[in-house]
């Protein structure tokens, strides 16, 4: 049959090794699951742990948040794969913790802790707010045609690039040592440079080697040698294992539950946005598991894979973690090894939540320094940024859209760095406008829906 009579899915398929409805045998799945976990695992750990260390939460506290971190996205990485009736995608989808929310929960409850809040109230009313969030993006998936037309993929990559740009500065701040240098006067001292650097140049090095599995393991690599490096230097401290129980048993609401108008605000935005991000990390899965990116079982897929977004974040914020978002990253790991069978991916939600169960994983990945881990962010929050600037690549961008790009760059970037402009407002608006993020992705979405769009 020649090209001329396919459809452009059938032109377009891949050569897979196992397909979506395959079932590998034990070892083949626990080998395509242990690739997987080599990638994520590091990105699902990282936020949780740069917010714990930037609000300066306690290290048994610090180890609990961790654990749960991995049992959430185990549940949720299950869901998307199993498919449990309308919730999950029916795809082999990898879920974790997201950086989107990084930069408002840090600088929101750094000010908080700052303003003399115990820092279990501050963690309350995060988790209060990371609840309360979920509700949009759960109802965002009912109705998706309507909020793609509201929020267009310029706004969406404008949000993801503010996200990414804003957060550099809290990557740098890990490469010098983190809040605790600043205060301690060790920070960007020479041991903690030598750390970063070294691990921020082995994550270049590794990307260039013609290896699959060592690509897509660069981070977690590059920081197995910063850790050891860390041990020669005498930085690791395992503190938090001293008081760790041997199982990690999840307690709802540890902290209780509190609430915050200035950190929903700009939370609420990013959970839009987090929403339609997802939508293209779908999609890139249904089509390298050769299945439709059109009509209505990639609508039932997409649907179903954003209700799994906003759920799972319902769950984090009962058992103390932070949202979680669909990860990209694994789809790399299914185009190189032609592995879609999503029974592979129960394999992988089964390994993240015995690993979030045994406490001791989460304290040896606490032990490591912060400027160690600073190298690696540093990448992880380029590629953020990278990501929005992929988005804008892909629309025309006229003299409306540049307009429109560098009004809310100017805005969102002008006030994460000089956050005094606001000091005279209104307590609302200072709330509202008080992330850079929400201030640009307002600005963006704002100006979309005024200026008028050229005719073509």
């Amino acid at each position: 049959m020649s090209d001329q009579n396919l459809s452009p899915n059938q032109t377009d398929q891949l050569d897979l090794v196992y397909g979506l409805n395959d079932r590998p045998r034990p070892i083949i799945a626990f080998l395509a699951a242990f690739q997987h976990l080599l990638a994520i695992i590091v990105p699902i750990v990282t936020p949780g742990l740069l917010i714990c260390l930037a609000l300066g939460v306690s290290k048994e506290d610090t180890n609990m948040i961790l654990s749960m971190s991995l049992v959430i996205s185990g549940i949720a990485t299950f869901l998307q794969c199993k498919k449990v009736g309308p919730f999950g995608a029916g795809l082999l989808i990898v879920q974790g913790t997201s950086f989107n929310f990084i930069g408002p929960i840090i600088g929101i409850g750094s000010a908080m802790v700052a303003a003399g809040t115990p820092v279990e109230s501050v963690m309350a009313a995060i988790f209060g707010v990371v609840i309360a969030g979920s509700f949009i993006e759960m109802g965002v998936s009912r109705i998706l045609p309507w909020v793609k037309m509201l929020i267009t993929p310029l706004v969406t990559g404008i949000v993801v690039l503010l996200i990414g740009l804003t957060l550099i500065k809290e990557g740098l701040i890990s490469m010098g040592g983190g809040y605790q240098a600043m205060s301690n006067n060790t920070f960007a001292n020479a041991d903690n440079l030598i750390m970063s650097c070294t691990v921020l140049a082995l994550i270049i090095i590794l990307n260039r080697i013609r290896i699959t599995w060592v690509k897509s393991s660069a981070i977690l690599i590059a920081l197995i040698v910063g850790y050891v490096l860390a041990g020669f230097m005498g930085h690791l401290d395992f503190s938090g294992l001293q008081d760790a129980p041997l199982v990690q048993i999840p307690t709802p609401m540890h902290f209780g539950l509190d609430f915050s108008w200035s950190l929903f605000i700009p939370m609420a935005f990013i959970y839009l946005v987090t929403s339609l991000e997802a939508i293209g990390d779908i999609t890139a899965t249904s089509k390298l598991s050769n299945q439709p990116v059109d009509g209505a079982t990639w609508m039932e897929r997409i649907k179903g894979g954003v209700l799994v977004n906003g759920a799972n974040s319902f769950l984090a914020g009962i058992f103390n973690t932070f949202p979680s978002s669909v990860f990209a990253q694994n789809n790399g790991v299914i185009q190189l090894t032609g592995v879609a069978s999503r029974y592979v991916g129960i394999w992988i939600a089964a390994l993240l939540v015995i690993l979030g169960l045994l406490p001791a994983v989460a304290g040896v990945i606490q032990a490591v320094p912060q400027a160690v881990l600073g190298g690696a962010v540093m990448v992880m929050f380029g590629a953020v940024a990278a990501s929005g600037i992929n988005i804008l690549s892909g629309i025309h961008l006229d003299r409306r859209a540049l307009l429109i790009i560098a009004i809310s760059l100017a805005l969102g970037l002008g006030v994460a760095q000089v956050p005094q402009i606001l000091e005279h407002l209104p307590e609302l608006f200072r709330n509202i406008f008080s992330s850079g993020v929400a201030t640009g992705g307002i600005a963006a979405l704002l100006l979309n829906i005024i200026l008028p769009e050229t005719k073509k």
